[in-house]
């Protein structure tokens, strides 16, 4: 007789399509909100921040300037304290509820975050929220407290993790052999060295001069590096998605960050100063002069906009500096006022699009997350 050859079990297995569905379902919306969600959205917080600035500065300015009253027939005008504050403590929430986003997703999905500090484009927007949170603490409207924390020692909070990236960023571009600045550089490359003029800005108001001039060296010596670099248009500006097109503007940011830095260092609105302040207008016009590198980027809408947003608040913050320099010229003021206009209204445009578009705010396919999968080597 034959052997009997013992059977086998086969396992058949159907796929269906309806299976990914339902374990999507299944997958908890708090899940799903912290995967998608990144630094790239602490934009919206600098725009807010910046934009309570502004209206700080220019509060200022217009009681302290004549030419304004002589212009529009107006004594004594202030900006009503009552919105300012409503302003202050919206971004205030804002930032708040984004960085406690932020930290669960660190507690719950540390992998997405490394991916993200590891990434060429991703690492930069780290910078965002302690930007933020500077720009808020120069407008502080409690008398230098908060919750029990001086002034002095917020800064400290806010400065020592742009300190900690700068080290991880700049010591790469010149110590590793993986990270060279030509491969990965790219124009949110620049928010790293606005951290540091910001931090500048902010402890040359305190008093803090000496702090304030080592951070602008710092910011200063890696923006002309940076600065250089994407002017050469080398090979890795080419992997810049298209979609994040708004953070060209930075160009404008970061010259105007610097100009408002040196400006509270020295006390006043000096020739370098107006020199990078001219260099942002030339840049500002360069970039509003070609809107056809825009037009990719604007065919949906994507939390990228808000890059149109607080660079232009930042040029115009430093106009409203210079004309405050060159008191009595019409030109100036004219051109600040101008700016601040834009600033709030694309600010305003801002908040529009993106209530009308909740749905849009996480979306599944978002190519702000491409980061995920660099094409920079890691460390």
């Amino acid at each position: 007789m034959a052997e009997q050859v013992p059977e086998t079990p086969i396992d058949i297995v159907i796929h269906n399509p309806q299976n990914n569905i339902i374990a999507k379902e299944a997958s908890p919306v708090s899940s799903i909100l912290l995967t998608r969600f990144h630094a790239g959205y602490f934009r919206i917080c600098i725009s807010f921040g910046s934009q309570v600035l502004l209206w700080t500065t220019l509060s200022k300015h217009v009681n302290e300037t004549q030419t304004i009253n002589r212009l529009f027939h107006t004594h004594n005008t202030d900006i009503p304290s009552v919105a300012f504050l409503l302003l202050w403590w919206l971004s205030l929430c804002t930032l708040v509820l984004l960085s406690f986003l932020y930290a669960l997703k660190c507690l719950f999905h540390f992998t997405l975050v490394k991916k993200e500090f590891s990434h060429h484009v991703g690492v930069n927007f780290l910078f965002i929220p302690w930007i933020s949170w500077l720009l808020l603490l120069q407008a502080m409207p409690f008398g230098g407290r908060l919750m029990n924390f001086s002034h002095e020692n917020l800064w400290w909070i806010f400065v020592v993790p742009i300190l900690v990236l700068d080290i991880k960023i700049y010591g790469q571009w010149f110590t590793t052999e993986k990270r060279f600045l030509s491969v990965a550089a790219n124009p949110t490359s620049q928010l790293s060295v606005m951290g540091n003029f910001v931090g500048s800005w902010a402890a040359a108001r305190m008093g803090w001069k000496e702090s304030a001039v080592s951070l602008f060296a710092l910011g200063l010596t890696h923006y002309l590096v940076v600065f250089i670099t994407l002017y050469q248009r080398l090979s890795g500006a080419n992997r810049f998605p298209a979609i994040l097109r708004p953070d060209f503007f930075l160009f404008v940011a970061a010259p105007s960050a610097a100009s408002l830095g040196w400006s509270s260092i020295t006390g006043d609105f000096a020739v370098p100063c107006k020199m990078l302040y001219f260099l942002s207008l030339f840049l500002f016009t360069s970039l509003i002069c070609r809107p056809g590198m825009f037009k990719k980027s604007i065919k949906r809408f994507d939390i990228a906009w808000w890059g149109y947003s607080f660079p232009l608040t930042f040029l115009a913050l430093a106009s409203a500096e210079y004309a405050q320099e060159v008191k009595g010229g019409v030109v100036p003021m004219l051109m600040t006022l101008v700016l601040s206009a834009l600033s709030v209204l694309v600010f305003l445009g801002m908040m529009v699009f993106t209530a009308a578009n909740t749905d849009m705010l996480l979306p599944e396919n978002d190519p702000s997350l491409s980061f995920a999968g660099a094409t920079v080597p890691n460390n």
